[in-house]
């Protein structure tokens, strides 16, 4: 069959057409994606369906030898007979004249090792949602009594959802293969394990090693062991000695240290890392957007939060009407690892300049307010402290949606689109005019065209301190912001109230006006609103 696969790429001899002599398919060659001891991978493209996969291209030349044909005949038989979601997938394979194709699933956003690259360490919530899945796709590896002999960060690869999968089993064996061969070392040398280094076998407890080599590698940017000189590098590994990073959680320390116990049976099993206080006791988000691949996530409150910041943030930037204002709170008992699922940038109003401790508020066209939460790991130094929102109000039909943070700071998203915001360490008012504009200035000097304002932000503020704190006795009625029109039963539906604290719904057509009834709740009671009225807000800041 004549096509124009007799094109050759320059600079190399293999055809931008391949031919699969079983089925007839044709394939179109692409990109390099990477290099190994045997040959290459590349982008493949099947021109009948479009579907891609990855090629891994071994050329028969550098086989020759029978025990170099063995390692490739060993890796496709182990390989085709796996089928895990966190598994690179094995297609087909097949061979001509030249070489040797195994047709595999594509995984577009390259490794793990491209990622540390780009940013240069990881925050410990991204490990742990890595190595879970790493963990899932190890643990039926080794169920399949299958030693994988080589993990490490170039090997685990990521989808375009940002799925990791295990890849690269050039060097895996079976457990009983592996147990005959105890004089073999093969794998990256600052990931040998100290048993393999003595020539005593691989096992599943080598594999243990390696990931704790992975998990130290992805929190600090550097090997646990250094390459050279290798002679004093393999004295380190016997010896389980590496540099201990002081800037690393407790857990994350505890973890690592018995990941890499020079001892394989003191080693913890796959189910005990699992349960180990670093995955136990930490955050883990649920998916990690693709901006992850190059720079620090945003992780987003989580439900019912999340729904009414974005529900304001909707109200403020689109200007959609708001007909049910209400504020809420929490007795502040909420932890920073209760924060949800990773969330793409926001759009509009970045960080606030002089906002000690987060990269403050922001609210997009198409989702909620953000906080950034990279959690414990000061060596990523783009990842601020998490703060998260204790309580709210919502005016935003008229006034604004404001909200008061864990460290005591108080903010106001303004219904002209503007963002200001008291910050408490060091004392200063942070305000955002509009989208990439932002200015801070000392409390004693707030401009005077900002007074009005000013006093909004006040007002708010006093209000979340004062009226929100209040514990209500069980069983009355506490007084909503107006009067007339229906009862609201919101009260509950948060549940984050105690017997510390508690919300209430204020907001009607306008801020000392007469409103709807509504409700306030305390430790998950829900109660009738009574009518009264809400004071204006101040012309002026208090002094």
């Amino acid at each position: 069959m004549e096509h124009s696969a007799s094109r050759r790429a320059q600079g190399d001899n293999l055809s931008y057409f391949i031919e699969d002599p079983g089925t007839g398919t044709l394939y179109r060659r692409g990109q390099l994606l990477g290099k190994g001891a045997f040959g290459r991978c590349y982008k493949l493209t099947d021109t009948s369906t479009g579907k891609v996969y990855a090629v891994k291209i071994v050329p028969q030349a550098r086989i020759t030898r029978l025990e170099s044909r063995g390692k490739v005949e060993r890796e496709i038989e182990l390989h085709c007979h796996l089928s895990h979601r966190h598994v690179v997938g094995f297609h087909r394979h097949f061979a001509d004249r030249d070489n040797i194709y195994m047709i595999l699933e594509y995984c577009s956003r390259k490794s793990l090792a491209h990622i540390l690259k780009a940013r240069k360490t990881l925050t410990e919530p991204e490990v742990r949602y890595y190595l879970r899945q790493i963990i899932a796709g190890l643990r039926y590896l080794h169920q399949q009594g299958i030693i994988h002999r080589d993990l490490k960060l170039s090997n685990f690869f990521l989808t375009k959802n940002m799925q990791v999968k295990i890849g690269d089993l050039g060097l895996a064996t079976r457990d009983e293969q592996a147990g005959r061969r105890r004089g073999v070392v093969c794998g990256t040398p600052n990931y040998l394990a100290p048993e393999v280094i003595a020539k005593k076998g691989h096992s599943f407890q080598s594999d243990i090693w390696a990931l704790g080599c992975v998990m130290y590698t992805a929190l600090t940017g550097c090997s646990p062991f250094e390459i050279t000189p290798k002679q004093e590098m393999y004295q380190c590994i016997r010896e389980g000695r590496y540099p201990t990073p002081n800037h690393l959680s407790p857990g994350a320390r505890d973890l690592i240290g018995r990941l890499l116990a020079p001892s394989p049976s003191a080693r913890p099993s796959l189910e005990e890392v699992l349960e180990h206080e670093f995955f136990s006791q930490g955050f883990t988000p649920d998916k990690l957007p693709s901006r992850a691949c190059h720079s620090v996530p945003i992780f987003a409150l989580p439900n019912p939060i999340s729904k009414l910041l974005k529900k304001a943030g909707k109200v403020l930037f689109r200007g959609l009407p708001c007909q049910e204002p209400r504020a809420g709170g929490s007795s502040g008992h909420v932890p920073p690892r209760a924060l949800g699922s990773v969330l793409p940038p926001p759009a509009l109003s970045g960080p606030l300049p002089g906002w000690p401790g987060t990269g403050g508020l922001s609210a997009g066209p198409q989702g909620p307010l953000f906080l950034l939460a990279a959690e414990y790991n000061p060596v990523q130094r783009l990842a601020p402290p998490v703060l998260w929102v204790t309580r709210w109000v919502d005016y935003s039909n008229k006034y604004g949606f404001g909200y008061l943070l864990s460290d005591g700071s108080t903010g106001a998203l303004l219904a002209d689109g503007t963002h200001l915001a008291l910050c408490l360490r060091p004392p200063r008012v942070c305000y955002c005019p509009g989208r990439g504009e932002a200015v801070s200035f000392p409390r004693s000097a707030v401009p005077a065209s900002l007074a009005t304002k000013m006093g909004t932000l006040l007002f708010f503020s006093q209000y979340m301190q004062q009226k929100l704190l209040e514990v209500r006795p069980r069983g009355r009625g506490t007084p909503g912001a107006g009067q007339g029109g229906r009862e609201n039963h919101w009260a509950g539906s948060v549940g984050y109230a105690s017997a510390g604290g508690g919300g209430e719904a204020p907001g009607g057509s306008a801020m000392g006006g007469m409103c709807p009834a509504s409700c306030a709740h305390v430790a998950g009671g829900g109660y009738k609103g009574e009518p009264r009225s809400v004071p204006s807000p101040p012309a002026q800041p208090a002094a």
